[in-house]
């Protein structure tokens, strides 16, 4: 066991990011799971905390592969080489997208109860999950991250598998992780305590955040602008 809880994850991987802080940084967690972790790093750096939202556009007849995938503010990012391999047409194709689309919506209401997306253009935006396996996530992530105008992404996560640079496929400026044990099956057993995150917790821990910037007067934008970044 590496970590107690998620809570335990997070506040080990907020040291280890210590260099971000004062940096015009923003954190977003990856419901639901990431988000604890996330807030956590957020607190520690004094940055921003919101959510990165992605649901999966499934194959019609397979929905366990992957044909791309869908963000908010309408972000999509399709797999035209599965797409035509799966004889996928455009119709089917804008009927997955639609279904993904309203779930998406869905729990974009319920996350974030009318507040507005934490506006990333131009900053460093640390994507932060409980783990990464496949990363087929988290690379889908982090191109919506930066099809929304990050300046520069970094994925940061407690654990991952030893090769989980190379599932990466560039998509990531950067990619830290505390752990990478040769041993990696599940993200589940280096964890004492991994019991689902509920979505009450998500909005908890945005709830939190929100109040932490109010109270501090802290900037949205999460600090300065460090060198290159404005």
């Amino acid at each position: 066991m590496l970590f107690r809880n998620r809570i335990d994850a997070g506040r080990q991987l907020a040291a280890r990011l210590e260099e971000f802080k004062g940096r015009r940084v923003v954190v977003l967690g990856l419901p639901r799971g990431g988000v604890p972790v996330a807030a956590q790093v957020a607190a520690a750096l004094g940055a921003p905390l919101d959510i990165c939202l992605v649901r999966k556009l499934g194959v019609p007849f397979q929905p366990e592969v992957g044909m791309g995938a869908i963000g908010e503010d309408g972000m999509r990012v399709i797999n035209d080489d599965v797409v035509r391999q799966a004889g996928v047409t455009p119709e089917e194709l804008a009927r997955v997208e639609e279904d993904e689309r309203a779930v998406l919506e869905r729990r974009a209401r319920t996350y974030r109860r009318g507040r507005v997306p934490v506006g990333i253009e131009g900053r460093t935006v640390l994507v932060v999950d409980d783990g990464v396996a496949t990363g087929s996530t988290a690379r889908v992530a982090c191109r919506i991250v930066r099809a929304r105008g990050a300046a520069r992404v970094v994925l940061a996560v407690p654990v991952a598998p030893p090769e989980w640079i190379s599932r990466l496929g560039g998509d990531a400026d950067d990619a830290i992780s505390l752990h990478t044990p040769r041993d990696f099956f599940a993200i589940g057993q280096f964890y004492g305590d991994f019991s689902q995150t509920g979505d009450d917790e998500v909005v908890a821990c945005l709830d939190r955040a929100a109040q932490r910037v109010d109270r501090t007067g802290g900037p949205a934008d999460g600090g300065t602008a460090g060198p290159g970044e404005r």
